[in-house]
């Protein structure tokens, strides 16, 4: 077990180390010079044009004619000790804006994913135990439509008939519990969908086997034999779709929270890449590149309590 928790912590390093150095380059081959761009975004104004003056002051000020790998190892040696460095534009500790934004962000994944959770799993059981039939096609029928929309488009839609229409809900922002109604929708509605087909197919699945067989032979009720039997086996592809799921949303969903200004880490990251704020961008990236990691690691570990068969130790 602790063999495998190191591999798995190991991993988790070399890939935010990864994403950060990818997210690093790509930021310095997007178009225009990063002092114009941070003095357009954080000093003079986006229609402003900055002086020499002006660009050899920031230049001088962020040290950004060091070489990019002198710029990264500084960068990345101050990760290591805590500290994520200073914004460009909001001219405030990385790490103190992140801790500033991050509560809204988890408490918008974590409504998500509970709405999801709590339409998808009992409609996937339903949708099982009545294969094929009217409910069964339904139910396919509308997590495909659900899982294929857009998560822009369902916001539009629901800004639109929910906010400008009916005027229930509030258009963007975080001010009262009614904003959060739209932002989950949005995000739960696509993660229900394959949520609700994974149910499905792993209770079929496990529907068929021998020992489900065994105990409807011994004269169990079909809700004996689906609660105690089927559903802890069925339970363990969920739980790693439901993982990864939730990682993105904990981690910054963009675009949702762009689209309903959503003061969360995915709104951060769009306006400081827009922004050409490394820092801030860097930090963004780690944070999520962790949250991913960690999440993978927990939902593995939860394997040993649901399924006792496996054993990490034997994995190469």
């Amino acid at each position: 077990m602790w063999r495998f928790i190191f591999k798995r912590l190991a991993a988790t390093i070399l890939v935010v180390v990864a994403a950060s150095i990818l997210t690093f380059g790509i930021l310095h081959l997007t178009p225009g010079t990063t002092p114009v761009t941070i003095l357009k975004y954080a000093f003079i104004g986006l229609e402003e044009i900055p002086t020499d003056a002006e660009i050899t002051e920031i230049t001088a000020r962020y040290k950004l004619s060091d070489p990019l790998y002198k710029q990264y190892y500084r960068w990345i040696k101050q990760a290591v000790q805590g500290n994520l460095g200073d914004s460009y534009v909001y001219r405030v500790p990385v790490a103190e804006l992140i801790r500033l934004r991050f509560p809204a962000t988890a408490l918008l994944a974590a409504l998500s994913v509970a709405l999801s959770l709590l339409i998808a799993i009992p409609l996937g059981i339903l949708c099982a135990v009545k294969r094929n039939s009217f409910f069964d096609h339904l139910g396919r029928i509308s997590a495909l439509f659900a899982v294929s929309m857009p998560s822009f488009w369902l916001a539009y839609l629901l800004i639109i008939s929910f906010s400008l229409g009916f005027d229930l809900f509030p258009v963007a922002g975080f001010r009262s519990v009614p904003s959060l109604v739209l932002p989950c929708v949005t995000l739960a509605a696509g993660m229900g969908a394959v949520t609700m087909r994974i149910m499905r197919s792993s209770m079929l699945d496990v529907m068929s086997q021998d020992y489900i067989l065994t105990a409807r032979a011994k004269g169990l009720y079909e809700t004996g034999v689906v609660s105690k039997h089927a559903l802890k086996n069925a339970f363990l592809p969920v739980v790693t779709v439901v993982g990864l799921q939730f990682g993105h949303m904990l981690g910054g969903s963009v675009i949702v929270e762009t689209v309903f200004a959503w003061p969360g880490i995915g709104k951060l990251l769009i306006d400081s890449i827009f922004a050409k704020d490394i820092p801030m961008v860097q930090g963004c990236i780690l944070l999520i590149a962790m949250t991913y990691a960690l999440v993978n690691l927990l939902v593995d570990l939860s394997y040993a309590l649901m399924d006792p068969r496996i054993r990490y130790g034997r994995e190469s």
